[in-house]
């Protein structure tokens, strides 16, 4: 969604909530990012709308991530390409770096530090570069081993060696299942829309203390 529909879609619910459903403009009583706070914390629980599409486009970069053979998929692989083993979409360029897929592509970076990685025969997990064992990549860890490594983008079925591991303390059974990947912040491992926004929604406002002030109902 473009930002400035955005914007518009926003300033609509506000002259609505301001206004009483006219829509001629009213003194805003308190701050935007006061109603969009959670109810618990005091605030209305109304979610920005360029949020929640951010989150929405996250939840792309989550499914190319742990969708195999769907249809979808396999168009975007034919257009842009993809990569690490296929958990990632090349960038759009050229005539391609258009339309919903680039818009899509921009959530990548804090969609996938929010990531990590199910280690099943290790034959898709970079050892050094991804995340599978601990929060960060073994290569921020290890750095100074890492500095040294010949193969740096080896897989961990490449690099395996139980009496290494056995000494660092890396604890890994190899199985048949494929490797996968998780989402962090919800349960069981699958992304949320609602958890997403709550990761990408950081107000700085002053909600009013629950204890002291209320939300007025009108009939």
């Amino acid at each position: 969604m473009p930002k400035s529909v955005a914007k518009r879609v926003e300033k609509t619910q506000r002259d609505f909530l301001w206004g009483g459903g006219k829509l001629d403009g009213k003194v805003h009583l308190v701050k935007w990012d006061a109603v969009c706070t959670e109810k618990h914390k005091g605030g209305l629980g109304l979610r920005r709308i360029a949020t929640l599409n951010r989150a929405l486009l996250g939840k792309w970069i989550w499914r190319f991530a742990c969708e195999k053979d769907n249809l979808w998929k396999q168009v975007i692989t034919t257009k842009y390409g993809q990569e690490d083993y296929g958990w990632r979409s090349k960038k759009a360029s050229g005539a391609a770096e258009v339309g919903v897929w680039k818009e899509i592509m921009k959530e990548s970076e804090w969609c996938w530090e929010n990531l990590a990685f199910l280690v099943g025969k290790g034959s898709k997990i970079k050892f050094w570069k991804d995340s599978w064992c601990t929060d960060t990549p073994l290569s921020q860890c290890f750095n100074h081993l890492f500095v040294l490594a010949a193969h740096r983008d080896a897989t961990i079925e490449e690099m395996w060696d139980k009496i290494r591991a056995k000494e660092i303390g890396i604890l890994f059974l190899p199985s048949l299942e494929d490797d996968s990947v998780m989402w962090r912040q919800g349960r069981n491992g699958l992304f949320r829309v609602k958890e997403a926004y709550r990761l990408l929604d950081k107000p700085n406002a002053t909600v009013f203390p629950q204890g002291e002030y209320g939300w007025i109902g009108c009939n």
